[in-house]
């Protein structure tokens, strides 16, 4: 099962996190957001599985754990 954790990403960190019942890996980006960040995914893979045309998106804090 898949447990987020409480710490907070910085952008150039790698975040775990789980969409569409697939767990995603990515690299946080630089953004203003306060309660979430934002991801670029790191794998076409992972793009195609989750039928997503472009390769960020926004996660929440309670949602991802930093790998």
């Amino acid at each position: 099962m898949f447990q987020p954790d409480n710490n907070k990403a910085k952008p150039g960190d790698l975040v775990e996190f789980k969409r569409e019942d697939l767990l995603l890996t990515g690299k946080v980006l630089p953004s203003n957001c306060k309660n979430s960040i934002i991801v670029e995914i790191s794998s076409e893979n992972d793009l195609e599985a989750i039928n997503y045309s472009h390769p960020n998106t926004v996660v929440s804090h309670k949602k991802y754990r930093i790998r």
